[in-house]
C-alpha cells in the first residue's frame, strides 16, 4: 500500500490527527475562470505560454477527465461543499450585489459544512481571495462560511480596473472581509496575489487552508503588463484569451514562488482546476449611458467569441458537452504525491473535498452532511483503479445531464411549457458527440433518464 494513502487512512481511524511528529500539510486551491479543456501548454496547447502550470503539473498529477460544471456558481458551490450544488441551494444565477441591485436572491445555504468551515475546525487558518459567486447577501459571504480572511469580489466578475461588474447597469464589488473597498486603477490579479502572498507569510509557522478564486482568464481580457502584446501571431480571438492565460499563469507561479522561498513547497498540498470550459460570449458591450463604472455606452468587455482549445472535444461553457464540462485539474503534494503522472479516470471538482481530509488526516464530522465526492487518493496511488463515479449527472436552471459508461444524455427543458427535449451523445466516438442518437436509441435515452429522475428527486429532497 502507497504511503500516501495508508498514512491518511490511520490518520483518520485515528480520529483525524497526523502521525506523532508529522506536520500537517498546508493546502492551496487555485480555481481559475473560465480556462477551457485544453488550455495548458502541459494539456496539449502548444501556443501558449504557461510555464508554471505546467511546473505545478511536472510535480504532481495531471487529470486528463476531470470534470467541473458548465457555469460558474454550481462549480463553486460543488467545491465548497463536496456534494452537488442543487443540495445547498444553488440552482441558478446567485446573488452578486451586496446592496441588492440585482434580481438574483440565492445564496448558497449556512447549513452546508464547507470545506473551509472542515479544515478550521481542524486547526487550519483559512483564507480566501478572489471571485466567491455563492451569494453576496449579509450573512453568506465567505467569512460567515468558514473563512478566517476574504479578500475579492462576490459576483461574477468584476473589470480588472475600475472593479465594478459591468452587466446591466453595473454595481461596485471589492470586499476586504464585509468592508467595501475602493482601489481604483490598481490591477486586481495583482492585488489579490499581493493579499495572498502576505498570508502564506504570516501563517508560515502554522497549517493554513488558502482558496485563490481567480477573475482570468474570465472577461473582461485584460492582461497583465508582460502580456499586453503578446502572441501577436496569434489570429483573434485565440490571441486576446492567450494574453489572459498568460496573465494568471504568471500569477499562479508567484504563489509557487512565495511557497518556494518560505520552504513550504514540499509540505504544502496545490490543486489547480478550472470552474468551467472558455466562454464564447459575446455583443455590443455596454448598452446603457451612464453606466455606473464610467465606462461609455458600446465599451466592449465580453470575450470575442470565445479563443479556447477543446482538441477533439465540442462545447464551451454554458454546455453540457465535455467542452463546456471538461477542465484542466492538477494536484501537486511533493512529500507525499508521485510526479509528473497522468490519470485518466473520470473525477469531478466535488472529490476535492474528500481528498483534502483524506490527505491531511481530517475525519468528517459524523453529524456532517453527505458527500457526493470521493477521495482520489487511490486513484492517484494506483493509475489503474477504475473511477469512483459509474454515473456522472449534471443540472442547471431548466438544463441537466448524465452520463454512464460513454453514452451522455442532455436534456433541456423549455421554461414556458415544461416540456423536455433530449439529445443523447457518444463520447467514445471518432468525432465525439457530434451525432445526436437520441431517435436511434431510445431504450439508452430510457435508461439514462430514469437515472436523472431518480438523482433529481433524491438531492432535492429535504
Amino acid at each position: 500500500m502507497n504511503s500516501v494513502f495508508s498514512i491518511a487512512t490511520l490518520a483518520v481511524i485515528l480520529g483525524g490527527s497526523c502521525l506523532a511528529g508529522e506536520q500537517r500539510p498546508n493546502v492551496v486551491v487555485l480555481l481559475t475562470d473560465d480556462q477551457g479543456t485544453l488550455d495548458a501548454n502541459c494539456y496539449g496547447s502548444t501556443d501558449l505560454v504557461t510555464p508554471n502550470i505546467d511546473r505545478l503539473a511536472a510535480t504532481g498529477v495531471r487529470f486528463t477527465q476531470a470534470y467541473s460544471h458548465t457555469v460558474c456558481c454550481p462549480a463553486r458551490a460543488a467545491l465548497m461543499t463536496g456534494r452537488h450544488p442543487q443540495r445547498s441551494g444553488i440552482t441558478n444565477w446567485t446573488q452578486g450585489d451586496r446592496h441588492g441591485s440585482d434580481r438574483p436572491k440565492i445564496n448558497m445555504s449556512t447549513e452546508e459544512f464547507t470545506l473551509a468551515e472542515a479544515m478550521k475546525s481542524a486547526g487550519y487558518r483559512t483564507a480566501m481571495f478572489g471571485k466567491w459567486h455563492l451569494g453576496a447577501k449579509v450573512g453568506y459571504g465567505p467569512t460567515d462560511q468558514g473563512f478566517d480572511v476574504y479578500f475579492g469580489h462576490l459576483s461574477g466578475f468584476i473589470d480588472n480596473y475600475r472593479h465594478y461588474f459591468l452587466h446591466s447597469k453595473g454595481f461596485h464589488d471589492l470586499w476586504d472581509g464585509n468592508e467595501e473597498i475602493f482601489r481604483r486603477g490598481q490591477y486586481y490579479p495583482d492585488l489579490l496575489m499581493d493579499r495572498a502572498i502576505d498570508f502564506i507569510e504570516e501563517n508560515r509557522a502554522v497549517p493554513f487552508f488558502m482558496t485563490v478564486a481567480f477573475n482570468l482568464p474570465h472577461y473582461p481580457e485584460q492582461p497583465s503588463k508582460k502580456f499586453q502584446d503578446a502572441y501577436a501571431d496569434l489570429p483573434m480571438p485565440r490571441r486576446s484569451y492567450a494574453r489572459v492565460i498568460s496573465s494568471v499563469d504568471e500569477q499562479v507561479g508567484r504563489i509557487l514562488d512565495k511557497l518556494e522561498s518560505t520552504g513550504l513547497r514540499d509540505n504544502t498540498i496545490v490543486i489547480l482546476m478550472s470552474d468551467n470550459g472558455h466562454s464564447i460570449e459575446s455583443n455590443s458591450g455596454i448598452s446603457v449611458d451612464d453606466h455606473s463604472s464610467g465606462y461609455p455606452r458600446g465599451h466592449y468587455y465580453l470575450a470575442h467569441g470565445g479563443g479556447g482549445n477543446t482538441g477533439k472535444w465540442i462545447g464551451h461553457k454554458g454546455t453540457f458537452l465535455e467542452g463546456g464540462i471538461r477542465v484542466p485539474a492538477v494536484i501537486s503534494y511533493p512529500a507525499k504525491i508521485m510526479k509528473g503522472q497522468t490519470r485518466d479516470q473520470a473525477m469531478t471538482i466535488m472529490d476535492w473535498y474528500p481528498s483534502i481530509l483524506d490527505l491531511c488526516g481530517i475525519q468528517q464530522k459524523p453529524d456532517a452532511p453527505k458527500l457526493d465526492g470521493h477521495s482520489v487518493v487511490p486513484i492517484i496511488n494506483d493509475a489503474e483503479q477504475p473511477s469512483a463515479h459509474e454515473i456522472l449527472y449534471f443540472s442547471w436552471a431548466n438544463n441537466w445531464a448524465v452520463r454512464k459508461g460513454d453514452w451522455k444524455l442532455i436534456g433541456k427543458v423549455d421554461g414556458k411549457t415544461r416540456t423536455s427535449a433530449y439529445a443523447l451523445h457518444n463520447i467514445a466516438e471518432p468525432d465525439p458527440e457530434v451525432k445526436d442518437h437520441a431517435n436511434d436509441q431510445p431504450e439508452k435515452v430510457k435508461e439514462l433518464l430514469e437515472f436523472h429522475r431518480a438523482w433529481e428527486k433524491e438531492v432535492f429532497a429535504k
